[in-house]
């Protein structure tokens, strides 16, 4: 009976073990979250900032697109502009784990300070992945380049 309950004790022990280490090996890094949305007007283009807290994002995708639409329900996004640049960061979220908001300003705005830039908007951010939209006035050069120390995604259109 003593060797029963002792090989039960060593094979929980074990177990636990190997659930503790199965667990910290599946635990994905963390994702950068949204904390702020900064605009800027220089003399050969537009800027756009993405500030992050956390760990540097992949190099985003992005593209030029015929229209905006939000992630998931494909509605397309009311925006002002002649032509659309889509911007998807993964892993990103503006949102923490229990779904409260890391980036607590405007999801959609018109940026009447730049010259080519007419508006923004966040249009998606579930499954570990954040896009954002622009909607400008000429067609013309676009830049994504992410940076560290602070973490960011920087965005610049040319005027």
């Amino acid at each position: 009976m003593r060797t029963r309950l002792r090989a039960v004790v060593v094979l929980f022990a074990a177990l636990t073990a190997v659930a503790s280490v199965v667990s910290t090996a599946s635990a994905s890094p963390s994702t950068p979250l949204l904390t702020n949305v900064r605009v800027g007007a220089h003399a050969t283009y537009d800027r756009i900032v993405l500030d992050f807290t956390g760990p540097k994002p992949t190099i985003p995708f992005a593209q030029v697109v015929p229209e905006l639409t939000y992630d998931g329900s494909g509605l397309p996004v009311n925006l002002p502009g002649t032509y659309f640049y889509q911007v998807v960061t993964w892993p990103g979220a503006a949102h923490d784990d229990n779904g409260d908001p890391t980036y607590t300003g405007p999801r959609k705005f018109t940026t009447p300070q730049l010259s080519n830039v007419q508006a923004f908007a966040i249009t998606g951010d579930f499954e570990g992945q954040l896009t954002v939209g622009l909607g400008y006035r000429r067609a013309t050069w676009q830049s994504v380049s992410v940076l560290e120390n602070p973490t960011r995604v920087v965005i610049d259109i040319g005027v």
